[in-house]
């Protein structure tokens, strides 16, 4: 067994307005993260439902299939760069 750690890793708060700035962060970051989660799996229903054929929702601005698939690929970029980014958020 390891020894355990002699400092904890983050120090308590000192003060009323650093614990409700903490607060404040914290969920601002987690309210993203559930924004995103979300959206990506709204974005892998929509993916399967498409695949299948249950739905073509991406007709009107899409012709072919391939331009309709091009779209999903898009919105999948977007979401991914909105994860990245609140993800940065919470290591910082």
């Amino acid at each position: 067994m390891s020894e355990p750690d002699r400092e904890p890793t983050e120090k308590p708060t000192t003060s009323k307005a650093e614990a409700e700035s903490e607060t404040k962060r914290m969920t601002r970051n987690w309210i993203g993260i559930a924004v995103v989660s979300i959206l990506g799996l709204w974005l892998l229903v929509l993916g399967a439902m498409q695949a299948t054929g249950l739905v073509d929702i991406f007709a009107p601005i899409a012709d072919s299939g391939a331009t309709q698939w091009g779209v999903f690929f898009a919105m999948a970029f977007v979401l991914i760069i909105l994860a990245g980014w609140s993800w940065k958020a919470i290591a910082n």
